[in-house]
């Protein structure tokens, strides 16, 4: 028996840090959304009590270092189960992004297995075994709009952003989501929060509104650390996005667009600045 499952990758429409917990990750409160760029996993059982990890990437760990991995770990753990299990990961989504990737194909994980095993594990269960892999796996368990509160295990479930093309362009650089969060410092970053604006702009379907209310205060840090990224959102700009913010920590940078008409001039100017450009679509 073989299961598949679709990993898309998500996007901060909205990314508030509101401070350093005593636990020493950082309280936040972001509103996250899945794109329909996405890897794809296939999962098969194996005779023996083993977990092999394959994929066409070369740029990824196939060992305990990958999240698939460990998701499949803890799965076999917690719940005592002794097949194998051989996980193919066909890998489009950019690595170290910003894009949410790795933890998207553990939920992923997570999800083939239930199926795979028929564990009849809850929706609310498979969000508590990510929390232990990562802050972003229990949202990309479920997928779909949501504002992340906590280290972003918190989920409340909100309504779908306006539609619209989203262009997303990486630059060739890898960003550490943990050196970003350790250069951060609350105290001295701009303190004007957007996730309640972006919230109102998705509850009035305002396109425009919502635009204008997305912001990420990781901006600062990594734009200091990596000019790449200024220059890719002020290119995408120019070009004509609507919107343009970085996601997560980045260095991904994306630019909505309602207009098809301008995607592909955007597409092509970017493409001449950087080589990882994809036009995709919100998973509403």
């Amino acid at each position: 028996m073989k299961v598949y499952e679709k990993a898309p990758a998500k996007i901060n429409l909205s990314l508030d840090v509101l401070y350093k917990r005593e636990d020493g990750y950082h309280e936040v409160e972001m509103v996250m959304t899945m794109v329909d760029l996405a890897d794809r996993l296939e999962m098969s059982e194996l005779p023996r009590d083993t977990i092999i990890i394959s994929s066409q990437a070369g740029y990824i760990p196939l060992d305990e270092k990958n999240l698939a991995f460990q998701a499949a770990r803890l799965i076999k753990d917690r719940y005592d189960v002794k097949q194998g299990v051989y996980i193919h990961l066909d890998k489009k989504i950019p690595v170290a992004a910003g894009l949410a990737g790795g933890s998207s194909d553990a939920a992923a994980a997570l999800r083939g297995l239930n199926r795979l095993w028929k564990l009849n594990i809850s929706t609310e269960e498979l969000e508590t075994l990510g929390a232990e892999l990562g802050s972003d796996v229990p949202f990309c368990v479920t997928g779909g709009t949501a504002i992340a509160r906590g280290r972003g295990e918190k989920l409340e479930r909100i309504g779908n952003p306006p539609q619209c093309w989203v262009v997303l362009a990486k630059p060739p650089i890898n960003v550490s989501t943990a050196d970003v969060y350790g250069r951060f410092n609350a105290n001295k970053q701009e303190r004007r929060t957007s996730t309640a604006q972006v919230r109102e702009a998705i509850e009035l379907g305002d396109f425009q509104r919502l635009c204008r209310s997305m912001g990420n205060m990781l901006e600062d840090v990594t734009v200091d650390a990596y000019p790449e990224v200024r220059q890719l959102k002020d290119c995408m700009r120019r070009l004509g996005a609507d919107g343009v913010m970085m996601s997560g920590s980045g260095p991904t940078v994306f630019g909505l667009v309602s207009k098809e008409s301008k995607v592909s001039r955007i597409y092509n100017g970017l493409r001449g600045f950087c080589k990882d450009v994809h036009v995709v679509r919100m998973l509403t």
